[in-house]
């Protein structure tokens, strides 16, 4: 509505009205699919009106994003050095770090299914954007070359970490990254030989 400002992200009672709506929002998910979820189902389950909601929100699917993001900002991006280039120890943080987000969410939905598709696009989209950060550091390619290779790697990093996730979780994260390793930085490495992989 016009005329009207955003609440103030840093105003404890907003983070903590926010942090009611996304905590309304997973048991929502745990209990009907993503779909048939209304914004009316939403605030009744947070206990407030809609138009606290909107406030916070646009749409649902706003509301999903922040929530992905933040699962995305908490479960990947602490655990991966911003400020250095894209070495072999960053790739294994990142295939582990995506493991436990795989994880986490197949346990935080029940209806996983149904949420699946948009959590894709979503880790795919913030993967390549943490990507293209990091391979810039050391690569002096131009930017439609990085922009290639930051959808190689990170669809890669997805597409192998999202079929651990669905065949079971049968190795640790840990040896699924050394596992891979070698096939993942010699891809690269003829695509890209100015990045660094050194330690």
């Amino acid at each position: 509505m016009a005329g009207i400002l955003p609440p103030n992200p840093n105003d404890p009672r907003v983070i903590r009205t926010r942090q009611l709506i996304l905590d309304a929002f997973v048991e929502q998910l745990n209990i009907m699919d993503f779909n048939s979820i209304t914004i009316g189902d939403i605030t009744k389950a947070a206990t407030i009106n809609r138009a606290t909601f909107y406030a916070h929100f646009p749409d649902k699917y706003a509301l999903f994003e922040a929530f992905l993001l933040d699962a995305f900002t908490n479960t990947v991006l602490y655990k991966v050095d911003m400020e250095g280039p894209l070495t072999e120890k960053t790739l294994q943080q990142l295939i582990v770090a995506l493991c436990n987000y795989h994880e986490r969410s197949h346990q935080c939905f029940k209806r996983y299914d149904s949420v699946a598709l948009l959590l894709e696009e979503n880790i795919k989209l913030h993967l390549e954007k943490l990507v293209i950060q990091l391979i810039s550091i050391a690569a002096a390619e131009d930017a439609k070359s990085l922009a290639t290779a930051a959808t190689l790697l990170s669809w890669s990093l997805y597409g192998v970490t999202y079929r651990w996730n669905m065949e079971g979780r049968t190795e640790s994260p840990a040896m699924l990254a050394e596992r891979v390793m070698p096939l993942i930085t010699s891809g690269f490495h003829m695509f890209s030989p100015q990045v660094s992989y050194s330690e």
